[in-house]
């Protein structure tokens, strides 16, 4: 199979690496990621500035933009052939719940179906790093059940892995998104001029993370595996729309 592999952690990053070894045993393999840190990046494409792709002494290619612009170039115009699949990451650090809205490594997956191609992103539940061979060993397995079950054409895979070795992987259990309370207050400081200048501070504690969520599995010590779709339409509420908003 051939396979576009990317991420938002970096061409330089130790999860592709370790995600490449271990898809490169079976399959056709081209990595196209970005030439820098992108996490948090979403879907953003970089529509002011033009995109060059250099290659690195091991065969990878770095991109001057963002995930979904290291997707949407190596299928449009970089490729010979479209890939068969598309796999982001393996992301340093979960993408449990809301993250996946701010996600480049989910959203890399997200400009894969909308490229017309099956996509999958994995995370690895550990910023610094960890067991990645426990992950790539899912998503392999994973792949090997999506070749005899493909996913729907409006759908993606949310990989969320406990950074425990395979061996102690309770399980895989399908979930849904959980949620997040409302992220915490901004951090505030002073520029070396004096000015002030804001960053991020800690993510929202967790708040729907019961029984069949993401976070749950994660946290009993099993693999998550969520079906996100990738057409956001609030269908339930077409009906009752059309109603109280006749004009």
């Amino acid at each position: 199979m051939k396979i576009l592999l990317s991420n938002d952690d970096s061409v330089f990053a130790k999860g592709i690496a370790v995600m490449h070894g271990a898809l490169a045993k079976q399959h056709e393999v081209t990595v196209i990621a970005p030439d820098r840190n992108c996490s948090g990046a979403s879907n953003a494409l970089s529509l002011h500035q033009p995109l060059r792709i250099q290659q690195m002494e091991n065969g990878f290619y770095a991109v001057n933009g963002t995930p979904s612009d290291c997707v949407h170039l190596g299928v449009n115009s970089f490729m010979q052939e479209d890939p068969e699949l598309v796999v982001s990451g393996i992301n340093h650090g979960a993408n449990l719940g809301d993250d996946v809205i701010y996600s480049g490594t989910v959203a890399a997956a997200t400009e894969g179906r909308y490229m017309g191609l099956p996509a999958i992103a994995v995370s690895l539940c550990n910023y610094d790093g960890g067991y990645f061979e426990t992950a790539a060993r899912v998503v392999v397995e994973v792949i090997e059940k999506l070749m005899t079950h493909p996913l729907p054409a409006n759908q993606i895979l949310n990989i969320n892995v406990p950074n425990v070795p395979y061996e102690q992987l309770a399980g895989v259990k399908v979930t849904r998104q959980g949620r997040r309370h409302r992220a915490e207050s901004m951090v505030e400081a002073r520029d070396a001029f004096g000015r002030p200048i804001y960053w991020y501070g800690p993510a929202g504690a967790e708040q729907d993370a019961g029984p069949g969520t993401d976070f749950h599995a994660v946290a009993n010590g099993y693999c998550s595996v969520t079906p996100l779709s990738v057409d956001m339409t609030a269908r339930e509420s077409i009906e009752e729309m059309e109603k109280w908003l006749e004009m």
